[in-house]
């Protein structure tokens, strides 16, 4: 009689290792977006601080508030990529001396 020394993984056993592998993909994907999402308001706020302070000290060099964002780069105190966030959907807007993200 022959001997079957055929070394390997069946197929139920490549089919298990793909069914979890699966679930686990399937419970990472939506909190990985979650917090993506969560970053990303994070670091909108981030730029909302910055510009305060830059507004702030614009107000001490000047003795006046900006007008607009463009006056806080004009002026050195904010580059370009500090006026937008979230991937450029939303831009840095200044309303009564505050910075907001609209």
């Amino acid at each position: 009689m022959k001997k079957n020394n055929h070394k390997g993984f069946t197929l139920l056993e490549m089919t298990v290792v793909i069914v979890i592998i699966s679930v686990l993909f399937l419970l990472t994907v939506p909190n990985i977006k979650t917090t993506l999402g969560i970053v990303n308001d994070k670091g909108c706020r981030a730029i909302e601080k910055v510009a305060d302070a830059a507004i702030l000290e614009y107000k001490m060099k000047f003795d006046q508030y900006p007008g607009s964002v463009s006056d806080l780069v004009s002026a050195g105190l904010l580059s370009e990529n500090q006026t937008t966030c979230d991937h450029n959907e939303k831009s840095l807007t200044i309303y009564d001396g505050t910075a907001h993200i609209e």
